[in-house]
């Protein structure tokens, strides 16, 4: 079997994914205390007496909290409920003091709603079953003790959004493109950092296989993913696991699962729970979330421009392909810098195919972000003028742009004059050159007269180089055509 899982079958079998995703909201208070919500303090130095759970203790809601999951829920064209229902979650672990989660369960304040991205050009959905706000549990500490465990409730409170999936996936590359896209939209509207090394966003997949037409099959949930690349090792390990064991005639049992990076595996941490597991009731501290309309439609009228409707207007205004635009609203910086170059050679698809080759991959390479970037919007765009007035030709562009980014000159024009690389614009001196090259080639031209394409390809290769690439190769084309009638 293949290393990753991009088809829609596999050895025969169809693989069925679903998501949730913890998201950590921005907000600086906790989602029922006024603890701060800040990374890496002491242990136990933010956390109040509703985050120990001490008697009397009652919650109070954050309104910042709820805010964000107004601002998330229009941001996939979800329903929000006017009123939505906060629940206990029993079950017991060490760092959940209470020995319950404040969660939402019957009622959730994001009901439905969808997530676009393209993948191989290819556009996907995925439906959104769910958002629900909840409180985080603690961590426990096992690396500074030997033979026990200590507890930190800094992060016990922490406000969540937990966002579920359908099982709409039908192959790990399609799980790793929607869970980048959700992590596009939720850091492009400030609701959270995206921070997956420090948990703020953290990802669980439900992975099952089954027969085309087959019901769905039974499934394994892989938790607190973390990073993209992780994500795809997992589910390709867990979907090869699941394929082995129904072909060895064993029944996949349901089950949470924990995916160990440094052996490319995942195991089984405990038997997977159901709904009824938990004993879901409300919460008598608090009373029912309440929204009004006009908040949610002051939200709508206040919130930027999201990534989708932005896309939507590069196709439309610009005249890019959906690809274009889909790759240029990855992220605000990345769309500002490219409406930037846009704006000022007044060349969109130069400047889209500039940004998202060259730019990023020199980006890339070097690990460095649009804002980091040592060639400026107005350098690209300054460079894609002279390539679309015929001053240099692509070729010599690249140079340029080396140059820009290596510091070796700041301004376009002067390093097009210092490094000879002006298109060569005198017809008579590119005619000399084509002579030259037909005459030297004779075998290629018969070929060309044949109706040898490569051949015709080769001869403009060779007057290129002979003109030292500052011919303008439209022209050299057209003038090698005359020639050759």
């Amino acid at each position: 079997m293949s290393k990753t899982t991009k088809s829609l079958l596999v050895q025969g079998y169809e693989v069925v994914i679903g998501f949730e995703t913890h998201t950590q909201l921005t907000t600086k208070s906790k989602i029922f205390s006024r603890a701060s919500t800040a990374f890496g303090a002491e242990p136990n130095t933010q956390a109040s007496a509703v985050d120990f759970a001490l008697p009397g203790a009652l919650p109070v809601m954050n309104k910042g909290a709820v805010q964000r999951a107004i601002e998330f829920g229009l941001a996939v064209n979800a329903h929000i409920a006017e009123k939505s229902i906060f629940a206990r979650k029993n079950y017991f672990y060490p760092d959940l003091p209470k020995g319950y989660q404040i969660s939402q369960f019957e009622i959730p304040v994001v009901q439905g709603g969808v997530v676009e991205f393209f993948l191989e050009g290819e556009k996907k959905s995925v439906r959104l079953v769910r958002a629900h706000l909840e409180e985080d549990a603690g961590k426990s500490l096992h690396e500074d003790f030997i033979g026990m465990s200590g507890i930190d409730l800094n992060r016990a409170g922490t406000p969540l959004l937990e966002i579920v999936t359908e099982p709409d996936m039908r192959s790990t590359a399609e799980a790793v493109a929607y869970a980048k896209e959700l992590h596009k939209i939720v850091t492009w509207i400030g609701i959270c950092d995206g921070n997956m090394q420090e948990g703020s966003f953290r990802c669980d997949a439900n992975v099952s296989v089954r027969k085309p037409g087959e019901p769905l099959g039974t499934r394994r949930e892989i938790k607190n993913l973390n990073s993209f690349k992780f994500m795809q090792q997992a589910m390709d390990y867990e979907v090869r696991w699941q394929i082995e064991q129904i072909e060895d005639g064993h029944e996949i049992q349901q089950a949470t699962v924990l995916f160990d990076p440094d052996t490319g595996e995942t195991r089984s941490m405990r038997s997977k729970e159901d709904a009824a597991d938990y004993r879901y009731f409300p919460d008598p501290d608090l009373p029912p979330l309440v929204i009004a309309r006009d908040w949610v439609e002051r939200t709508r009228a206040e919130m930027s421009e999201l990534p989708r409707v932005m896309a939507a207007r590069f196709v439309a205004d610009y005249g890019l392909p959906e690809y274009d635009a889909g790759q240029l609203t990855q992220s605000k910086a990345v769309a500002a810098y490219f409406e930037a170059v846009a704006a000022v050679s007044k060349q969109p698809k130069l400047a889209s195919n500039w940004v998202m080759g060259e730019l990023s991959r020199r980006l890339n390479t070097e690990e460095k972000s649009i804002d980091a970037s040592s060639v400026s919007a107005g350098q690209l765009a300054s460079l894609i003028g002279r390539i679309a007035d015929g001053t240099i030709s692509n070729n010599a562009a690249r140079q340029v742009f080396d140059a820009l980014w290596t510091g070796e000159g700041e301004d376009v024009d002067a390093l097009i004059a210092a490094k000879g690389l002006k298109s060569m614009s005198d017809t008579g001196e590119l005619e000399k050159i084509i002579d030259e090259v037909l005459a030297a080639n004779a075998k290629n031209v018969e070929e060309v007269r044949a109706g040898n394409a490569k051949a015709f390809n080769a001869l403009v290769g060779q007057a290129m180089k002979a003109s030292k690439g500052k011919a303008n190769p439209a022209q050299v084309n057209e003038l090698l055509k005359q020639k050759l009638a």
